[in-house]
C-alpha cells in the first residue's frame, strides 16, 4: 500500500515538469525547422503547446511506468512522438540541422532555469509546502536529464544531429548511417552505465553549476 502511495505522490510531484519538459521541448524544435524553412511539423500540427500533440502511449506513460516497478524507480526512461523535420527543406540544410536539433535541449535548459528560479522565491517567500518544493526541485532535474541526454553525440538524438551538421561531409555521412540503429546503441550504453557514469553525470553537474551561478545565487541575494 506505501509503494502505491509513493507512486501516486512520484506522479503528481513529477507529471506538470514532465509535461512541460516534453511538450516544450518538441514544440522547439518545430518552431525552430519552421523558422529555417521547413513547415512539415506546421502542416501535420505538432507546433502546438497541447501536450496530447507530442505524448507517446508507450514512451511517454506504459515504459516509465513499467520501469518503475521493474527497478523500484532505481531507472527511469521514455520518450515523446519526435516533430517530423524533413531536412532537406531548410534553407542551408547542414547548418540549420545544428539549430533545429539544439533548440529542443536549449527548451530544457531554460525551463530548468525557471524551476529553479521558482524554487528559490518559493523558499524566499516563506513558503514550505512540501509538495510544491518538490515539485520545483522536480523540474530541474527532469529538464536537467532531458537537455544533457538528448546532447549525447549519436543519431538519432540531438546531439548527434548537431554534431553531424558540425563535421565536414565525409565523416557527417558516416555517423548519419548509424541513426536506424542509434537509438539500440544509444540503449545499451544506458544499461550498461556507460551513459549515465561519462556522459549524464558530468554535463548534469556542470548544468546545476551554470543554474546556481546564472539564478540561484543572484536570486537568492534578493531575499537577504
Amino acid at each position: 500500500m506505501n509503494s502505491f502511495s509513493d507512486l501516486i505522490q512520484t506522479v503528481l510531484i513529477y507529471a506538470l515538469p514532465v509535461l512541460f519538459a516534453i511538450t516544450l521541448h518538441e514544440a522547439a524544435h518545430g518552431y525552430a525547422a519552421r523558422y529555417f524553412g521547413d513547415n512539415t511539423a506546421a502542416m501535420m500540427g505538432r507546433i502546438s503547446l497541447n501536450p496530447t500533440r507530442h505524448i507517446d502511449p508507450m514512451g511517454t506513460i506504459v515504459m516509465p511506468l513499467l520501469l518503475y516497478f521493474a527497478t523500484s524507480g532505481a531507472f527511469l526512461f521514455g520518450y515523446a512522438k519526435p516533430v517530423p523535420v524533413n531536412f532537406s527543406h531548410l534553407r542551408n540544410p547542414k547548418r540549420d540541422m545544428i539549430w533545429v536539433a539544439l533548440a529542443g535541449p536549449a527548451a530544457n535548459f531554460a525551463q530548468a532555469m525557471i524551476w529553479a528560479l521558482v524554487l528559490v522565491l518559493l523558499a524566499g517567500t516563506g513558503i514550505h509546502e512540501r509538495f510544491f518544493l518538490e515539485m520545483a526541485r522536480a523540474g530541474v532535474l527532469v529538464n536537467l536529464v532531458m537537455w544533457a541526454f538528448n546532447l549525447f553525440p549519436l543519431p538519432p538524438l540531438d546531439g548527434g544531429r548537431i554534431l553531424v551538421g558540425l563535421l565536414p561531409w565525409k565523416q557527417a555521412q558516416w555517423l548519419a548511417r548509424v541513426e536506424p540503429w542509434g537509438f539500440f546503441i544509444v540503449m545499451g550504453l544506458v544499461v550498461a552505465g556507460v551513459v549515465g557514469s561519462v556522459w549524464l553525470r558530468p554535463l548534469m553537474a556542470l548544468g546545476y553549476g551554470v543554474i546556481e551561478t546564472l539564478v540561484v545565487g543572484p536570486a537568492s541575494a534578493l531575499f537577504r
